[in-house]
């Protein structure tokens, strides 16, 4: 891709070493991050873009030291505002391929809203949620993630939170893409990287990661092999959700409104659930599903298509046909040259008119100084009316700091000098032995 995203321009044959940087990389021995890490850099190369049009934004936390270790651009930017930052740069610079990498802290506590409005809108990147159910960087406090009932150092008689499920967030959020992948199945997620990449919007993936220090086999059901052999619940297009030992077949089907789990002999081929990942009301109920009562589902539950936030902004057609420059004494005139558009009164209430059907002394002149005008222009907004840009209102009023300032000086011409020792030490006062 070029800077100016006119055209694209041929990726480098780039290996797995090319976006390995110079850092060395800090995480505890035995961390699932190394595992994701090594996947990531090795992802890369197949998706044939140029790394200096890549770039791995991050928060805070263990997992938000990534943008150190990939050899693209980076930055690591404030607890839970990745999504923020990331929306930024992608409405600055289209071009550019985004990654945000972030935690089941940071991408879901503090950053909740934020991960919230990059899912609704969604902005083309590709997130990265490393969940390992815990805070690893600040030393063992439970996380949103975390289970009912977790005893950690910031709750010792165990979490009164019920925990948040990532997927079910995203996909209430309205991501267009959700998929679920496991760091030590080290295939499987190079698979869903590829796969989250290659989408447009936003796609949102949830890593289960081992925290081996703090929550030490949190998903031993996706780790111990007899687990995974018995819950391991692989999605995949056109394929009915089977899962279980071979000569012990469980199938997920729909029980009225309700997923139930029978063995998959006693069901006939017509009333199998077939995966869809077109189908999004489908991967809500495929998102809640979780050991022991039914299998964990790992793979892509959703990948729809929906208007990309960053196309809409930039498109020109829109610009030309919405944007209203707000000038001063200059009337309130947009769209194209063809097609001049105003906006006036039409008593007590804005509307839209050709302007060649509309006698001069009729328009409305912009006032910066008029409030009320300003709070009329702050509720238009496509599509019924153009989208102000500029200065609505700008006038003078009282200083908050010169008040008080005023008023300190107020207080010293009279009192004199305060004095804080004998303030603290002024009325009632108590002597602790």
């Amino acid at each position: 891709m070029s800077a100016g995203g006119a055209e694209a321009k041929e990726a480098p044959k780039y290996t797995k070493k090319d976006f390995e940087s110079d850092q060395d990389v800090r995480w505890c021995p035995g961390c699932g991050d190394y595992a994701i890490l090594s996947a990531v850099q090795k992802t890369m190369p197949d998706l044939g873009i140029p790394k200096e049009d890549i770039v791995f934004i991050s928060g805070i936390g263990c997992s938000s030291r990534f943008p150190y270790y990939m050899n693209t651009y980076g930055f690591h930017t404030i607890h839970g505002r990745a999504p923020a930052v990331a929306t930024g740069l992608r409405l600055a610079r289209p071009d550019l391929k985004v990654f945000i990498v972030t935690g089941d802290g940071d991408g879901l506590s503090i950053g909740g809203n934020h991960m919230l409005h990059v899912l609704r809108r969604n902005v083309n990147v590709t997130i990265l949620l490393f969940n390992n159910r815990i805070y690893g960087l600040t030393k063992g406090q439970y996380s949103p993630t975390s289970e009912l009932g977790k005893v950690t150092k910031s709750t010792p008689l165990g979490s009164a939170d019920r925990p948040v499920n990532p997927l079910a967030f995203a996909l209430g959020c309205g991501a267009t893409f959700v998929a679920r992948t496991v760091d030590r199945n080290i295939a499987h997620m190079e698979e869903m990287l590829r796969r989250a990449a290659h989408h447009k919007g936003a796609a949102f993936v949830e890593i289960l990661q081992n925290c081996n220090v703090y929550n030490d086999l949190a998903w031993n059901v996706m780790y111990d092999k007899e687990q995974k052999l018995q819950y391991e619940l692989r999605l995949e297009p056109g394929k009915p959700l089977l899962f279980g030992p071979q000569d012990d077949r469980r199938a997920v089907i729909m029980d009225g409104v309700r997923p139930k789990v029978v063995k998959a002999k006693d069901v006939a081929a017509s009333a199998l659930w077939v995966h869809d990942e077109t189908n999004v009301n489908a991967a809500k109920l495929l998102a809640d599903l979780f050991a022991p009562d039914f299998p964990v589902p790992i793979g892509v539950l959703a990948a729809v298509t929906g208007p990309v936030y960053e196309e809409i902004m930039l498109d020109k057609e829109q610009k030309l046909q919405y944007e209203l420059r707000l000038e001063p004494g200059k009337p309130l005139l947009f769209g194209p040259q063809d097609d001049r558009r105003a906006v006036i009164m039409d008593g007590v209430r804005p509307k839209v008119v050709k302007a060649k059907d509309v006698a001069a002394s009729a328009l409305w002149v912009h006032d910066e100084t008029n409030v009320n005008a300003a709070k009329l222009l702050a509720d238009l907004f496509a599509p019924d009316f153009p989208v102000p840009i500029g200065v609505l209102a700008a006038v003078t009023g009282p200083v908050y700091e010169e008040i008080m300032l005023d008023q300190e000086q107020k207080a010293i011409s009279e009192r004199g000098p305060g004095d804080i020792a004998k303030l603290l030490t002024s009325g009632d006062t108590w002597r602790i032995s």
